[in-house]
């Protein structure tokens, strides 16, 4: 068996990998695996009131779980920017995402990373990844497999290895108000 395809299982069966993505190292469950979110905000010490980025293949995809009609700005900014390091929020259908990977808010984060071995899981699976930061919560990003805390490494049930392209956390947007707020400045700069 390849090793996407261990990974496809495990995540499958309920388990949390490390994998990489165009930005940094990323940890990873399915969204719709609830205890699985639980134990990763538990591995990661994540605030459960804090929302975490979700991967997608496709703005199709990110549609099918964002409130719609959509505002112009979320459709220009996916088609300008997707795949690659935006991360986009904006409202939810709140029954599709589950409170705690929304940090108990109305909105969700969401990326296509232009990086074949995440966007091949999410392929495979048809289903979102969450996609935070392969670190306990407030620690240094990975942007190596070097970097990877082997307390982390040793709560999770697979690591691919792989290069990160970017070496620098994506942009994070919230499109819920207008004009739009830029959360944090990552690897993209808006130009409109």
């Amino acid at each position: 068996m390849d090793k996407i395809q261990e990974v496809i299982t495990i995540l499958n069966q309920g388990g949390i990998v490390i994998f990489p993505t165009d930005t940094a190292f990323g940890i990873g469950c399915r969204v719709d695996k609830e205890d699985s979110v639980k134990r990763l905000f538990d591995i990661r010490k994540r605030p459960a009131s804090q929302a975490v980025p979700v991967l997608v293949n496709s703005f199709s995809m990110a549609e099918k779980y964002w409130q719609t009609p959509l505002p112009d700005i979320v459709r220009h900014l996916a088609e300008k920017y997707w795949p690659g390091g935006l991360t986009i929020i904006y409202k939810c259908i709140e029954e599709e995402i589950s409170p705690l990977v929304r940090g108990n808010g109305k909105t969700i984060g969401f990326r296509v990373p232009d990086h074949e071995i995440p966007l091949t899981l999410i392929d495979k699976l048809q289903i979102p990844l969450l996609g935070p930061s392969a670190n306990f919560h407030g620690e240094k990003t990975p942007f190596s497999i070097q970097d990877l805390d082997s307390a982390l490494i040793r709560q999770v049930d697979f690591i691919l290895d792989g290069e990160c392209k970017a070496k620098l956390a994506s942009t994070v947007i919230d499109c819920t108000q207008t004009p739009f707020k830029i959360l944090r400045q990552g690897t993209v700069v808006i130009k409109l």
